[in-house]
């Protein structure tokens, strides 16, 4: 990823140090809607995200660097957020809480605590000590790919999703070539340009009307949605859950990332229970046994799903698989 940097950013940088380990990927890799999400691309010590802020659209670019020798003998390290247009300064100042600086695994990594977990998931944790729950704050950006992902196949949802970004979204701020920015980052559409797309589009997107008709509910209460990122995350997930169209797994899915929820579990995912099931106890569950298996550390559901997820296990792969629909010839 090559990009020129003789443009001036549109705010002054802003410089991020983790206390303790830290890893760019691990930390956001919860955030692309699949390797073709346009809107944020991560490559090593490098991320470029595009969004929307209440001043307008923003690029940010993270680096992380490495100098000196921190107390514990490991390179000291910072993050420094570089942002372009015409929401660079709130941009920027969302990067801690981005980075997940407000996610605290100190209770999580207690002695005590990790006594009561499985040996996968203490293993795992030993290590992915610079994994961070991330907490985007940007309630609408999280929700919409969230909705588009129920009840269909991730991979028609993430088709469905970067076709509709790509024709009703914007570039980046700065993205062009021989730009500041890479070309093709992209900022997913404004819940006005969600609102305004036709019928036929959300077709060609795979996008049944049931799902689309959620998306219209959500732009409609949008500016009420995003106040819902000063809330706790279990607050914010009842009141999601009053939207039409949005139950338990898109609240779950939606405040893991805009308020790096370390409780909320994907209930009703299609895959996660069973997952859950065999990498505890050898056997597949459903919801319901997922729930009660993980009850023991509820308060840190989500950090042993993560945990789980980066450990290696994988299950065994057969059973019925979901069947894609193809709206488009309806």
């Amino acid at each position: 990823m090559t990009v020129a940097s003789t443009l001036e950013p549109d705010a002054p940088d802003v410089v991020w140090q983790p206390q303790g380990p830290f890893d760019l990927g691990q930390t956001l890799g919860i955030l692309p809607r699949g390797g073709a999400d346009r809107t944020i691309m991560l490559a090593g010590s490098v991320a470029w995200l595009g969004f929307g802020t209440p001043t307008g659209a923003a690029t940010i670019r993270l680096t992380v660097t490495s100098s000196g020798v921190g107390t514990q003998g490991a390179g000291k390290q910072a993050v420094t957020a570089r942002a372009w247009g015409p929401g660079a300064a709130p941009a920027l100042a969302s990067v801690p809480a981005l980075l997940g600086a407000g996610d605290d695994w100190t209770s999580f990594d207690h002695p005590d605590f990790q006594a009561t977990l499985p040996r996968l998931v203490t293993q795992a944790r030993r290590r992915n000590r610079a994994v961070r729950l991330p907490a985007t704050g940007r309630m609408v950006d999280a929700i919409i790919p969230a909705v588009l992902e129920q009840k269909v196949t991730m991979k028609e949802a993430r088709h469905g999703f970067r076709y509709l970004v790509q024709k009703f979204g914007s570039p980046a701020p700065g993205a062009q070539v021989n730009g500041p920015v890479p070309a093709g980052l992209m900022v997913a559409p404004t819940a006005e340009q969600w609102a305004r797309i036709p019928s036929w589009d959300w077709h060609e997107a795979g996008v049944g009307p049931q799902r689309s008709a959620t998306v219209m509910r959500v732009t409609r209460v949008a500016s009420s949605l995003e106040r819902l990122s000063a809330l706790s995350a279990s607050e914010a997930a009842v009141k999601l859950q009053t939207i039409p169209g949005i139950g338990i797994w898109t609240a779950a899915e939606v405040t893991q990332r805009t308020h790096g929820d370390a409780d909320a579990i994907s209930v009703g995912d299609y895959h996660l229970a069973a997952f859950v099931g065999r990498a505890l106890t050898g056997l597949p569950v459903d919801d319901a046994g997922m729930c009660e298996l993980l009850e023991p550390w509820r308060g840190h559901r989500q950090r042993v799903v993560r945990m789980l997820g980066l450990s290696g296990f994988r299950k065994p792969a057969f059973g019925p698989r979901m069947t894609i629909q193809d709206h488009r010839r309806h």
